[in-house]
């Protein structure tokens, strides 16, 4: 009985020694992956969030100026006509 014991005792010690070196090898393959991921997306051409978010409030700017600058020339043509109608000097 008590070399049953020994032997399901070195069982035991070798299931647990290769469990750890399983998980190991896990977290290294992760850890490798991971890693290869964030090379090959800095390698492509992003943009952070705050570089978006300045690019949007210019984009915001510049339509809401455009939405002014049409009040302003639908209320000019509707004192002197239309645009089209006035002449264009050639040189």
């Amino acid at each position: 009985m008590q070399s049953d014991n020994r032997m399901f005792e070195d069982l035991v010690k070798l299931v647990n020694g290769a469990a750890g070196t399983v998980a190991g090898v896990t977290r290294e393959a992760q850890a490798g992956a991971r890693e290869r991921a964030r090379e090959w997306i800095g390698g492509l051409d992003f943009v952070s969030r705050e570089e978006f978010e300045a690019v949007k409030a210019m984009a915001v700017a510049a339509r809401d100026e455009n939405d002014a600058l049409r009040a302003r020339l639908d209320a000019i043509e509707a004192r002197s006509g239309p645009v089209s109608d006035v002449p264009v000097p050639t040189a």
